[in-house]
């Protein structure tokens, strides 16, 4: 079978979005700021409800919960600032990142995204410039499936249109990375690029 250098051309490589192509520090200090207090503080908010709105839930309850723990009143105007500013942030590609895809996808490889996002974020993405070299896009919300459940690496591979053993995935979270190895996927704990690209070379 023909290479391309990095991995075969049969492969897909396939990159959560969050903490691997996006970092939570280019995210959370903007929204800590709309809302006036520190990140750290916002951040003990931000998080526990995290799941749930990951799995389709309004953003509307989602954004209400975080700003009532940082006793604050959910002003309407507020809450459609923060569904705004955390999306067009999540969805917004650091250099490294977009050189990361470009240098995959120049190999003639397959590029694809998994990742846990609330519907708000999915629509973001699907807008953003980048995502267009993407060949696919699953995201948990629109499937209403969240990682590591087993059942989101199927329902990815029936989008990307792969066998299990056509992937290499890249996650921050290490419960997510056992998951996509249980399926079979070739399944690697985010290290930053130059690893990712080390072990696609490997």
């Amino acid at each position: 079978m023909a290479t391309v250098g990095l991995v075969e051309r049969s492969r897909t490589v396939v990159f959560d979005l969050g903490e691997v192509l996006v970092s939570s520090g280019e995210v959370l200090p903007l929204l800590a700021a709309e809302v006036g207090v520190s990140p750290a503080e916002f951040a003990t908010a931000y998080w526990p409800g995290r799941p749930a709105y990951d799995l389709g839930g309004a953003p509307e309850d989602y954004w209400t919960g975080v700003v009532r723990a940082l006793d604050r009143e959910p002003d309407p105007a507020l809450l459609r600032r923060l569904v705004q500013l955390d999306s067009a942030k999540w969805s917004t590609l650091p250099q490294a990142s977009a050189d990361l895809l470009a240098h995959v996808r120049g190999r003639g490889i397959r590029l694809a995204v998994l990742s846990n996002a609330p519907a708000p974020l999915a629509a973001a993405v699907r807008a953003a410039p980048w995502s267009a070299v993407v060949g696919h896009l699953v995201f948990s919300a629109e499937e209403a499936l969240v990682k590591p459940d087993p059942a989101i690496y199927a329902r990815a591979d029936a989008t990307y249109g792969t066998e299990p053993g056509d992937v290499i995935f890249f996650d921050d979270k290490p419960e997510n990375v056992a998951a996509a190895r249980a399926h079979g996927w070739d399944a690697h704990v985010w290290a930053g690029a130059t690893a990712a690209l080390a072990a696609l070379e490997r």
